[in-house]
């Protein structure tokens, strides 16, 4: 199974920069399932129900969150009725709108797709470890390839679920920071790992916003509004093959384009 995973994507210049390279890249390399994390894809934080439809029309088949799921109260809308858009599976299941996983087929081959959060530096959620330890089981009786969206801060977390799953999970894919790392690799029991896949978004800017903004953050300690612009826009993702059959990691390639 062919899967392109790619990173948050960042306001107006991350769905630009989908619009203009998916389709060809779709059309190049015949995905059998794409995957984005759409959590900042509406203004930079947060996602609206008009936004997850245009990434949808992009060729997107499943979009992932994170912290920023509920920035935008639209989301509140429709999650409970897209299976499309998920959010983290260790919020707490009683009371969080929407589900954290989701099990798709595509061209006659079935995927789950989870989501997780990690809780270094990050709110206080369930433990993401015990929480995919528990699904997991179900989730391997449905489809035989498991993808992880690890949406974490700290690297040792995102390491450690990699480690947590490697032989469990066909591939863990770190998010969140929207800088890509140069660790992916495959995992000596065959599950596909990087830290954090990057983000799609304005190139010359601080996490995909405008400069300005974090610089006067950083030298003045007092709040300044954040805000994105035009300009060069990059595209990180990977690229990944699975055996369909054992669920196992074939390969695991970055992307990094600049439009």
């Amino acid at each position: 199974m062919r899967i392109l995973f790619i990173g948050d994507v960042v306001g107006k210049p991350g769905r630009n920069c989908l619009q203009k390279i998916l389709p060809k890249m779709i059309n190049e390399n015949q995905y059998d399932l794409i995957i984005a994390n759409g959590e900042n894809a509406a203004g930079g934080t947060g996602i609206t129900e008009k936004v997850f439809y245009e990434l949808r029309e992009t060729g997107v088949d499943v979009l992932t969150g994170g912290n920023h799921i509920w920035d935008k109260k639209d989301v509140f809308n429709f999650i409970d009725h897209e299976p499309g858009l998920i959010r983290p599976l260790n919020y707490p299941p009683a009371t969080t709108p929407g589900e954290g996983y989701v099990v798709i087929e595509r061209n006659g081959k079935k995927a789950a797709v989870i989501n997780l959060i990690g809780r270094i530096f990050m709110d206080a959620v369930d433990c993401p470890f015990r929480t995919v330890e528990a699904i997991m089981p179900e989730l391997k009786e449905q489809a035989s390839i498991v993808i992880v969206d690890m949406h974490a801060e700290a690297t040792s977390e995102k390491q450690a679920m990699g480690w947590f799953l490697n032989g469990k999970a066909s591939a863990v894919i770190g998010t969140h920071s929207h800088v890509q790392t140069a660790d992916e690799r495959i995992l000596p029991d065959k599950t596909a790992y990087i830290t954090d896949v990057g983000m799609v978004g304005l190139y010359d800017s601080i996490l995909g916003v405008d400069r300005a903004g974090p610089l006067k953050r950083f030298l003045t300690q007092l709040p300044h509004k954040l805000e994105i612009s035009k300009g060069r826009e990059v595209f990180n993702a990977v690229d990944l093959e699975i055996d369909e059959n054992s669920g196992e990691a074939l390969s695991i390639r970055r992307l990094c384009k600049l439009t």
